[in-house]
């Protein structure tokens, strides 16, 4: 069976880096991938780590693109690799453009489709935009619906789509289980960041911040960076924040925050880099998707600044509170979780709702007809 997996941005990367591993380890299977490079220079970092080589690179981005001319590069590139490989299998994973633009193509190819990641919703078209709807595209037209969740298969089965579901698990647990590895506390790996970033004070508590959404731009923004210098007053806690390239975050960034005393503006970080500083962080304040995740795992408490999550398991887990974008509901969850233990502890030590390490085998039997035993995390799952 051949499987061409395709993906462009660092979380699709990262999340499918584990699954290609094991799709080229299994008999069954003839792997190609494909990178679009949707994010270039973060895509071919997570690729090194993996130690993955892509048989396919449609290079895509040029500067200023816009979401129409990105989705009309992709079908018309992608089209040629399709042509080529002619795959029994196309994988794309979660709601980027490269995902939903690349399905639409094999759909119009019949090539049969799996999407990794499958039906995770807000209900709403504009939050977040363009991946709400990106993900109902794929879904529509996938013969293999990964759901990592039940509830992500609830969405699809009130959705009556005709793909075949299977709840797996999220990729991005056995990503994390992967670079947790390679980051025995002992190992060469560690000490050189603990040596990088050794401006680190260990006497104050870090919260991890990283913030990117679109539906944040202007105003949005402008309010986290001012919840941020309020939290910066506290002598017991300091800031790291990899600040997103795009100008409409940078830009509103750098000029609220750079130069407060303990707050660390930094580039964003290589993926094995920023699994340490989660490993080391007492809270982290994001609107990362993925982070939501992968932090539960860690027992670290979560605040997503969104008002909407297309991940409500780990709110009803205990394990992310929203606090959306207002200053002040931001500076007051940020604070009760450092100054109540109780609190914190509460939000650190619940079950993770979204994967034991075992999403990717599961995807390859499913893929290859064998039997699977789907994901619950009550079953398998080990609270922290």
């Amino acid at each position: 069976m051949k499987v061409l997996s395709i993906f462009g941005t660092r979380p699709e990367a990262i999340k499918m880096a584990p699954l290609v591993s094991a799709l080229q380890r299994d008999p069954q299977i003839h792997s190609v991938v494909c990178v679009t490079g949707q994010h270039r220079e973060m895509l071919d970092q997570v690729l090194a780590l993996f130690d993955l080589r892509a048989q396919h690179d449609l290079d895509i981005m040029v500067p200023n693109q816009t979401l129409n001319g990105l989705y009309a590069r992709l079908i018309s590139r992608v089209d040629a690799v399709l042509e080529t490989e002619r795959p029994d299998c196309v994988l794309v994973h979660g709601d980027t453009s490269t995902a939903s633009a690349c399905a639409l193509a094999s759909f119009h190819r019949r090539a049969r489709i799996g999407h990794v990641e499958a039906g995770l919703r807000t209900g709403n078209l504009a939050m977040p935009f363009p991946e709400e709807m990106n993900r109902r595209v794929v879904d529509a037209v996938g013969d293999w619906l990964f759901a990592p969740t039940a509830e992500s298969r609830g969405n699809l089965l009130r959705e009556n789509l005709p793909g075949r579901i299977t709840v797996t698990g999220n990729t991005v647990i056995d990503a994390l289980a992967a670079t947790c590895a390679k980051l025995a506390p002992d190992g060469p790996l560690a000490r050189g960041l603990a040596a990088r970033y050794g401006w680190l004070d260990s006497s104050r508590r870090l919260l991890l911040v990283t913030g990117h959404r679109r539906e944040s731009f202007g105003e949005g923004f402008r309010n986290i960076c001012a919840a941020l210098a309020g939290l910066a007053r506290r002598d017991d806690l300091q800031i790291v924040y990899p600040v997103h390239l795009n100008p409409q975050v940078r830009n509103v960034v750098m000029k609220a925050l750079a130069g407060l005393p303990h707050v660390h503006l930094i580039d964003p970080l290589d993926y094995l880099d920023f699994v340490w500083f989660m490993q080391r962080a007492y809270l982290i304040l994001t609107d990362s998707g993925g982070v939501q995740e992968e932090a539960p795992y860690l027992g670290k408490p979560v605040l997503v600044m969104r008002d909407v999550t297309e991940r409500p398991e780990a709110v009803r887990a205990g394990t992310v509170a929203l606090v959306g974008t207002d200053t002040q509901r931001i500076l007051d969850e940020v604070n009760r979780l450092l100054d109540s233990p109780e609190r914190h502890s509460a939000f650190s030590r619940r079950i993770n709702p979204y994967g034991d390490g075992r999403a990717c085998q599961r995807i390859v039997d499913a893929l290859c007809g064998r039997a699977v035993a789907e994901f619950d995390p009550y079953a398998s799952a080990v609270p922290h």
